[in-house]
């Protein structure tokens, strides 16, 4: 990168705590449902979150402005569509005494895989603008990733410490503030003109 690491490392950690807001978000939300992980699936969540998160910058710098122009213009939407998803079922959730938030495991399978791209597609954007600016990737993207494990890993455990003193009330309110980031993501795209 440029010749003084310092600020060079101080410039990643705070893209890095931009980028982590959302997983943490998601993290914090998916902490406030019924169901308690140990610590394989503690470790799988946070993990994916930090893997999909440094790829996806990763992924942006390397394919520049081919592969990242086309997803650009609908990454807003595939995110606002998951969120939806994800938030909408919370608050629904939330609002049934007996219902359960996930029909399956999110630590697992398809809904760990939605929730890590949903958390990280924005990261794509930034992986491009450090190949515009000619900024070697390696040492960003490792602290993209492993900020969005910290901080994933913080929300997670303040979900299930809400959760538990809560309940219910934190399910909607969790759910609630992930429709807001989906909004948010299509605002800042559509009508401030960044897709």
């Amino acid at each position: 990168m440029g010749c003084d690491n310092t600020m060079d490392y101080m410039t990643s950690i705070f893209i890095a705590l931009g980028l982590a807001m959302d997983s943490f978000t998601v993290s914090l939300g998916i902490g406030t449902g019924k169901r308690r992980y140990d610590r394989r699936g503690h470790f799988r969540l946070i993990y994916h979150f930090g893997l999909f998160q440094a790829a996806m910058t990763a992924l942006g710098w390397f394919a520049g402005n081919t592969i990242v122009h086309y997803i650009r213009a609908v990454d807003h939407w595939i995110a606002l569509g998951l969120l939806l998803y994800v938030g909408g079922n919370m608050i629904r959730t939330g609002l049934n005494p007996e219902a359960v938030t996930y029909q399956s495991d999110p630590s697992r399978g398809k809904l760990l895989v939605l929730l890590s791209i949903a958390t990280s597609i924005d990261a794509m954007a930034v992986g491009l603008s450090l190949a515009v600016l000619n900024e070697h990737w390696l040492i960003p993207v490792i602290i993209i990733g492993v900020v969005t494990w910290c901080l994933s890993s913080v929300g997670l455990l303040a979900g299930n410490h809400l959760g538990k003193k809560f309940g219910k009330k934190m399910e909607i309110l969790g759910g609630t503030i992930l429709i807001f980031i989906g909004l948010r993501v299509v605002i800042t795209h559509v009508f401030l003109g960044l897709g």
